[in-house]
Parts: structure tokens; C-alpha cells; sequence
């Protein structure tokens, strides 16, 4: 009530005077103490009221309230704001003092004094006061201090923070700033990671700063994923018995790791000649004691912790042993009069150099048997089977290790194969829709098996093999027709015999064998027609330009089986498809072939043909043997081009490489190295050849001769002969190289002179014949011609005429001799 009186000018019939302010803006610290100053005017002069009681009204004003924050009449005490409560006092008379400032309380301030006892009538706004509040940073949004994420997902770290002057936000990975990129980006204090990987894990640090102070907020990041291998296993070679230790280490987080080892893809502890032996440690090492032959093979370390797909690595095991043979069958059984085989389960590493055979206890000699060999693999290779194959075999085996003895006997016998007793005939021609039965029987000891196959695809359509061998075609369809093959198979031969189906009342079949040869702007299109269903076909050319899919066709005159095509661009690609015609309908059309027409002459080739490539031979190793150095690898895997041989390559000291033996077998897998020189130290390598191309060289392997006692000799033994003694055989050599060149010199001039001599007297000759015998011929009749001969000096001339009289009838037959035979 006392506020509203004194502002009621009329009322109190006074003037109201204004302060004068001394400053216009007030800094401050947050949670510090703030005076705005207010200085109250002089009294004026025309004051008459006694001053019993104050006359005069202090109020502060903030911009944005409706009411004053402190107003304060006379003695009484002041009013205050509710946010103000306790915090605010007029000091020095008119001065407000703020305390316990906090960033809400920055703003604008306005002082205000009503003097009641002022006799003017004027009236002015107080002075306004910015309160300027700085404060140090303070966080008001935080990640966590430790995070885990899937690899792979993505992750958004958001930091925030309050202070005055506005704090700046800046990230830091491991001490280094983050500059925003691909997988990291910084956008308003907020850090996107995206996508998720391994690198991605480390300490984060969000670090707001401004004028006043900094703060810093950690965030350990942890990326969890499957295990990464840091240690793989590697290719291994060991001899029988020995120990075997594959490595094999990963990390991973979470770190609950697990080891399996698996071979040729099953586990080792379900293999029952390795779970009882073997043993997989902590830190994932595969244990193997003892090693057996069956160990050799392909091991997989597989490390997991549970989470995605856990890697994998492998390696190659090779166990190497004395050559042995498997299990060899009781009774082997060979066709009489064909051919077959006497199989000797050979295993052997270092691969098997060569297989003895035994008959009836005594060894088998190969030259004895005509038709009789041993073939790579160490069977026997018996070209036709008779009575002289009867009996008990075994096989011994050996390497460059030896041998693990003889295997178990077998006992051979002769049985017949089968034989067709009713052979299908070589073509059937049926309608379609019909039914077709194709006979087919065939005896045997024991019986034989009767089954039928379609040669080329097999069919869609159902086909049935009766009880008596011969196939039912029912009903008869158009993808029946083709090559059938008959066989009749039991336990020591199969047999086959074969016809052709021929379906008539079809659509034709496709045409084959299509091919086009191009120039600038034409090309020749060919094919083999495929069978017209019964029914004469015409053909049509397709064709289009590649990227486009408007076909355009061309008709085929009939009987024709190729086209030339006109009007084609240069340098085009085109396509190419033929479809057959009859009158019962289309049948399918032909491959796509696809062509490009030639370039114009100032065009840049468009075809880059590029070499073909072989690989070299892989795990090549060198073992010293009795015999030498013995060089064992395996060959490279499927490759485009065939190989034809190897070319073996070798450098003594470090010194420049030379081609050791250029004519190794493609089929080899050991050879036994040649031309090696006493006490010298050897880098030896192989090199793929496919005829003239040449691989890069494989791995090179090291090779020391000291000590060796024997080894064999190849054309480098001259290192070995002494000097005087190489001059002279190289002397003599020469030497008589000479003599001989002399002696075929010599004997040319002699034989050119005698020959000459004999055609001088051969010339001679014929000129006095020519001079002394005068013949003519003359027609005695239709079957007889006679011949004259006139000698002014030569004697038994009549002669000539008797004896050249009767050789004319064979010469000339009953018919007029011909002037060639006459001459």
C-alpha cells in the first residue's frame, strides 16, 4: 500500500527526482559478490518540509520481472524478490549487493529513487547496470566412463557443458586430437563413430574449455568382436615318430577364448587315430607325439570367444616315412581276354621311386610277359588277361626313406567279362507320343548289371530300364532323342554298346557349332544344323549390337547352313543366335555368340590380349641320401595352361644361376639332382614350363655337399681334371676333328672327278649311237606296231627291233599307244 501511495504523483502533490548512475557494466564470478552502484541526488533547495522522516523511495528494477527485485522506503526494512531472498542489500546508501551470484542472475539493472520532498515537477528513468556473470565450465552432459560396442555397429558420444564465456568442445583419441573424417565425426560436442573396428578402441577425452577454466572427461572405449590370430600356424615337415607343435595364438576381448583344431575338416578329437593322442594347450598350441604316416594333412586352428564368425587359420602337416602299401584286397579279379589292373596301395613320402612284384613267391620279370608293365602309380598294367595272370602277387614299396616290407597277397583270378548276348541296333526312328523299347541283354560270370545313360544331358522326360535290360521309352519325347549307351558291368569288367534315338513329328532341335567370322562391315555366320524333327527346316538369323535389346532377323535361303551378313558397323559388337524352323513349329534357339567386327584402320586396337600364366611348383624340399641330393616338391594346383616339364635351376656361393637339367617330367614329384661339385655350398630352385613359357622360380632351397661321399657326375666333372691333362685331351680332340674334316674333303673331290669321267664317257657314247642307228616307227595294224632300225656300221642292230618289238603290247595294251609312251 505505502508502494502504490507514493507512486500516486497527484495524490502527494511532491516531484520526483532520479539518481545518477556511476557505472554501466558490473563483472562478476559466479558464486561471487556484486555491487551496482546508485548515488542519491542532492537535496534541492526549494525544500521547505521539515526533514522528520524520510523522504525518499529506493527500488531496483531487472529487466524481465514485473516487479522490482528490492524496494525500500524510509527506515522500514526492504521488500525482496522471492529469487532474491537473502542475497540482495542496498549498501552505501542506494547500491544493491548481490551475493551468491550464479549464471541466472546476469542481466540488465535499473536503479530507481523517488524523492518525495523534491519541488519540481520533473520525472527521469534511473540508470541501467549490466550485471556480466563469467563462470568456468561445467558439465552437464557426460558419456560414460567405459563403453563396449560391437564391431562393426556404430557408436555417438556426447559431451555438453554450461560456462560463461560459451566453453569450447574438443575431442581427443589417445592424446591426439580428432580431426573429423570417413569413421569419426565432431558436430556440436557430439562424437559419431561409424562403422566400428579393432582400431577403434582406446581412450576417449572430452575437454571443454574458455577463459575462466577446463574440465575433462575420460571415456574408455572397448571393442568387442571375434578373435584375431596373431600368431598362425605354419607348414611343417617331420619324420615318423616325431613331434609335432602347430602355434597357434589369438586376442580377442571379451577374452574368454576357446581353441579347436580341426583336420581335413573335422574335428581332431573325432578322428579316431589322433583324439587319443593328441592335446590342445591354453594358449591354443596343437600337440601331436608319435607321428604316424595318417597324420600328414591340412590342420585348421579355429579360436573363439562366442561372438560373429571366429576366424581361422591352417597349415600343412607332412609326416614323412619309409614307403608302404595298404591293405591289399584278398582276391583281385581280371576279365579274360582284356585288359587290367593288379593294384598296389602305395604310401609314401618322400613320393615312391619304384615297386617290386613277386608271383607265386618268385619275382615277377616284366620282360618275360609281353603286354606286361608297372605303371606310375606301382600296379600292374596287363594288357590283355589270361592264364599266365593266375596266381599269388605282392608289392614292396620304396622311397628314398626304404621300405615298411611286402604287403599281403592277393590272389588273382581270371572270370569272364560280360558280353552282349542282345545289342541294341544303331539308330531307332519313332514317332513321338509313341512307345519305344530298345533291346539290350547281356551275359557273364558273375551276371552282369544292365543300366542305360543318355550320352549329353539327360533327360527331362522319364525313361525306365525293364528287368530284361532293354530301355522303355514311354512316352516317347522330343528330349529323348540322342545317343543312348547300354552297359553291362560286373565285378571284374563293364562293357557298353550304344545307339541313336531319333524322335520324328517334332519341332527341329537347335542348331550347334555356331561360329562367325567378321571384317569391317560384314560377317560369315555358320552352323551345324541340328535334327528337323521329321520335317524339312529352314533357319533365321538373329542378331543385335551388344547394350541393345532390339533383335533383328534374317532369313536363311533353304538348305542352307550359312549366312553373310551385310551393312554392319566397324569396330561393333554383335550377337549372333540361330533358330530353326519347321512346319510343325520354332525350335530352340542356338547359343549366343557374340563377335566384334574389325576396327577401321586408324582406330587404336580395342583388344588387349594378355599372356597366359603357370605357377610354380610349391613345399619344395632337399634331403641328403645315399645316392645324392634328393629334390622333392608338389606340384602347382589346376592351372589354365598344362604343364610340360620343369626346368631346375641352381647358383653355387651365391654366384649366378644356371639351368641345372632343363627336361624334368611334368609327372615328377622327386629327381634326384645332378652335377653337384664336392664341398661347395648350392641355392637350388624349380621353374614351372608349359612348352615355352616359363613360371617365376619356386622357393629356393639351400644345399651343402661337404662330406658327401658319392653323388653322381654330369658334364661339369672337368672341374675335377687337372689343367696339363685337359689341354691334351682337348688337343687331341681337335686334331682329330681336323683329320677328319681333311679326309671327307678329299674323298668329295675324288667321287666329283669320277662321276664327271663317267658322264663324259656316257656323252660320248650316245652321240656315236645317235650317228649310227637311224629308227622310224610305222602302224601295222590296229593292235601291232612295228619298229625299223637302220646301222650304216653297227652290228646286231635287228636285235634292238626283236627285243623292243614285244615290250610294246605291254606298254601300249590292244588300244593306240599314247604319245608319251611312245616317246
Amino acid at each position: 500500500c505505502i508502494w502504490l501511495c507514493m507512486r500516486l504523483k497527484p495524490m502527494w502533490n511532491r516531484s520526483t527526482c532520479t539518481s545518477q548512475g556511476v557505472e554501466a557494466v558490473v563483472r562478476a564470478r559466479v558464486g561471487g559478490t556484486a555491487e551496482l552502484g546508485c548515488s542519491l541526488t542532492p537535496l534541492s533547495t526549494g525544500v521547505t518540509t521539515p526533514n522528520l522522516f524520510p523522504l525518499h523511495v529506493v527500488e531496483w528494477v531487472r529487466l524481465g520481472y514485473n516487479v522490482p527485485i528490492l524496494i525500500k522506503f524510509g527506515v522500514y526494512a526492504p521488500r525482496v524478490h522471492p529469487n532474491y531472498k537473502g542475497r540482495v542489500s542496498l549498501t552505501r546508501g542506494a547500491s544493491l549487493l548481490v551475493e551468491g551470484l550464479s549464471l541466472e542472475d546476469e542481466g540488465w539493472f535499473e536503479c530507481r529513487i523517488l524523492l518525495l520532498d523534491c519541488t519540481t515537477d520533473e520525472f527521469r528513468n534511473g540508470t541501467w547496470t549490466f550485471l556480466s556473470i563469467t563462470a568456468p565450465p561445467v558439465f552437464i552432459k557426460t558419456p560414460p566412463t567405459f563403453v563396449e560396442v560391437l564391431l562393426g555397429d556404430s557408436l555417438t558420444l556426447s559431451c555438453g557443458a554450461h560456462g560463461n564465456p560459451r566453453p569450447t568442445v574438443i575431442w581427443h583419441k589417445d592424446e591426439a586430437p580428432i580431426e573429423n573424417g570417413e569413421k569419426m565425426v565432431v558436430l556440436n560436442g557430439t562424437l559419431s563413430l561409424a562403422p566400428i573396428t579393432r582400431e577403434t578402441s582406446g581412450m576417449y577425452k572430452c575437454h571443454v574449455s574458455n577463459s575462466e577454466g577446463n574440465l575433462t572427461h575420460t571415456t574408455q572405449l572397448q571393442v568387442k568382436g571375434p578373435p584375431l590370430i596373431i600368431i598362425a600356424p605354419e607348414d611343417t615337415t617331420l619324420n615318423i615318430s616325431q613331434d609335432a607343435v602347430l602355434q597357434c595364438q589369438a586376442e580377442a576381448y571379451p577374452s574368454n577364448l576357446t581353441y579347436e583344431w580341426w583336420k581335413q575338416g573335422q574335428n581332431v578329437y573325432h578322428i579316431d587315430y589322433l583324439k587319443t593322442r593328441v592335446k590342445i594347450l591354453v594358449d591354443g598350441t596343437l600337440l601331436i607325439p608319435s607321428l604316424v604316416p595318417e597324420d600328414t594333412g591340412i590342420y585348421t586352428c579355429i579360436p573363439t570367444n562366442g561372438l560373429m564368425t571366429p576366424p581361422s587359420a591352417s597349415a600343412h602337416l607332412k609326416v614323412k616315412y619309409p614307403a608302404r602299401v595298404g591293405r591289399m584286397p584278398r582276391e583281385t579279379y581280371l576279365p579274360t581276354g582284356m585288359r587290367g589292373v593288379i593294384f598296389c596301395p602305395v604310401q609314401a613320402e618322400p613320393p615312391m621311386l619304384f615297386v617290386n612284384w613277386t608271383k607265386d613267391g618268385n619275382n615277377l620279370n616284366l620282360d618275360n610277359v609281353p603286354g606286361w608293365k608297372v605303371n606310375s602309380e606301382g600296379s600292374v598294367f596287363i594288357a590283355t588277361a589270361n592264364d599266365d595272370a593266375v596266381g599269388m602277387y605282392t608289392c614292396t614299396a620304396y622311397n628314398s626313406y626304404g621300405t615298411m616290407g611286402q604287403s599281403e597277397p592277393t590272389k588273382v583270378i581270371l572270370q569272364d567279362p560280360p558280353s552282349f548276348s542282345v545289342s541294341p541296333r544303331a539308330e531307332y526312328l519313332q514317332e513321338v507320343g509313341r512307345e519305344l523299347v530298345i533291346p539290350c541283354e547281356a551275359d557273364g560270370d558273375p551276371s552282369p548289371n544292365i543300366t542305360w545313360s543318355k550320352v549329353g544331358p539327360t533327360p527331362r522326360s522319364t525313361y525306365t530300364v525293364l528287368s530284361n535290360g532293354s530301355l522303355l521309352l514311354k512316352p516317347l519325347r522330343k528330349d529323348h532323342q540322342g545317343g543312348w549307351e547300354c552297359l553291362a558291368t560286373n565285378r571284374v569288367a563293364t562293357v557298353n554298346t550304344g545307339t541313336v534315338v531319333l524322335v520324328l513329328g517334332t519341332s527341329p532341335h537347335a542348331a550347334s557349332f555356331v561360329s562367325v567370322s567378321t571384317g569391317m562391315n560384314l560377317a560369315n555366320v555358320s552352323w551345324e544344323p541340328g535334327f528337323d524333327g521329321g520335317y524339312t527346316q529352314k533357319f533365321t538369323i538373329w542378331l543385335a549390337s551388344r547394350g541393345k535389346h532390339e533383335w533383328a532377323s534374317l532369313p536363311v535361303p533353304t538348305s542352307k547352313s550359312h549366312l553373310l551378313v551385310t551393312g554392319l558397323l566397324a569396330g561393333t559388337s554383335y550377337q549372333f543366335s540361330v533358330l530353326p524352323q519347321n512346319k510343325l513349329g520354332s525350335g530352340p534357339f542356338s547359343e549366343i555368340t557374340s563377335v566384334r567386327t574389325q576396327a577401321l584402320p586408324t582406330d587404336p586396337p580395342t583388344v588387349i590380349t594378355t599372356l597366359p600364366t603357370i605357377d610354380p611348383p610349391s613345399f619344395l624340399s632337399a634331403n641328403q641320401t645315399v645316392l645324392g641330393i634328393v629334390l622333392q616338391w608338389y606340384a602347382p594346383e589346376s592351372q589354365a595352361t598344362p604343364l610340360t616339364g620343369y626346368v631346375l635351376q641352381a647358383r653355387r656361393n651365391r654366384g649366378q644361376w644356371v639351368i641345372l637339367n632343363s627336361a624334368v617330367k611334368a609327372n615328377q614329384s622327386e629327381l634326384l639332382v645332378q652335377g653337384l661339385l664336392r664341398d661347395c655350398i648350392y641355392d637350388l630352385r624349380l621353374v614351372s614350363r608349359s612348352n615355352k613359357l616359363l613360371s617365376e622360380p619356386s622357393e629356393s632351397v639351400n644345399v651343402n655337399t661337404t662330406g658327401m661321399e658319392m653323388y653322381p657326375v654330369w658334364p661339369g666333372f672337368l672341374e675335377f681334371v687337372p689343367e696339363p691333362l685337359l689341354a691334351g685331351v682337348l688337343g687331341g680332340v681337335c686334331f682329330l676333328f681336323l683329320a677328319i674334316i681333311l679326309s671327307l674333303v678329299t674323298a668329295c673331290v675324288m667321287s666329283h672327278r669320277r662321276a664327271h669321267r663317267r658322264r663324259k664317257r656316257r656323252d660320248e657314247t650316245k652321240k656315236m649311237l645317235n650317228k649310227s642307228i637311224k629308227c622310224r616307227f610305222f602302224k601295222h595294224s590296229l593292235n601291232q606296231l612295228h619298229l625299223e632300225c637302220f646301222s650304216n656300221s653297227l652290228e646286231g642292230v635287228p636285235t634292238y627291233a626283236e627285243i623292243l618289238l614285244p615290250a610294246f603290247p605291254s606298254l601300249c595294251g590292244p588300244t593306240h599307244p599314247k604319245p608319251s609312251q611312245l616317246g
